[in-house]
């Protein structure tokens, strides 16, 4: 029984850190979607989620868990020094207002629908490295993550087409995202020097905090 509801908490975190975690990437995608016709969006909903959860959030964990499988630590070393990196970066240069992988250049060159659903793929690609890289910090089973983050990618992309401006509206969900990943790579950095962290950990304190800006948003 406590397998089956550990289970289910890495899979909940997971999904809420997939989703929180890519925000910024909901807000893109939700600028192009709006240019595209109504096939076009119901294409990329289908199978952009596909491709989307398959290879970014199945084959490439996978690899990476499989290319390291003997070395478990230094794949939490690994992934959580990128994760603090990511985080110190966000805290120190987030002031700079940048046009976020040139989507503006992209929308004035390229006007199909085509080349714009393989443009949203690269940069759902891009905007993915860190929520898989967080996963672990949950788990490192394979089956949890592509559940978990394909759950997270699947809500996120149906806010996206229906309802983006509400999440824009609270304005520290990001933050807590942000803070969220300086925990979690806290929690795999001690992994990775031999402390034993149970599961429940990481989901437990992705809750928390996303739950605390998310109430500090509505406030």
């Amino acid at each position: 029984m406590m397998h089956v509801l550990n289970g289910i908490l890495i899979v909940l975190g997971l999904a809420l850190f997939e989703i929180v975690s890519s925000i910024d990437n909901a807000v893109i995608n939700a600028e192009i979607l709006n240019t595209m016709s109504a096939k076009g969006r119901k294409w990329f909903l289908l199978w952009g989620f596909i491709f989307a959860v398959v290879v970014m959030r199945g084959l490439l964990p996978w690899l990476i868990i499989h290319c390291a499988r003997h070395s478990a630590p230094l794949l939490l070393g690994i992934g959580g020094t990128f994760l603090l990196i990511l985080f110190l970066q966000w805290l120190l240069f987030s002031g700079k207002k940048e046009d976020a992988a040139g989507e503006h250049f992209f929308l004035k060159k390229y006007q199909s629908d085509f080349a714009k659903i393989f443009y949203l793929e690269v940069i759902d690609a891009a905007f993915s490295i860190d929520g898989v890289v967080g996963a672990f910090a949950f788990t490192l089973s394979v089956p949890y993550i592509l559940i978990g983050n394909g759950i997270g990618a699947y809500v996120l992309r149906q806010l996206t087409v229906k309802n983006i401006e509400t999440i824009q509206k609270y304005s520290f969900l990001k933050d807590g995202a942000m803070y969220a990943i300086l925990a979690l790579s806290i929690i795999m950095i001690l992994g990775a020097c031999g402390y034993q962290i149970p599961e429940w950990v990481s989901p437990a304190a992705m809750i928390i905090i996303v739950g605390f800006f998310f109430l500090k948003s509505r406030k």
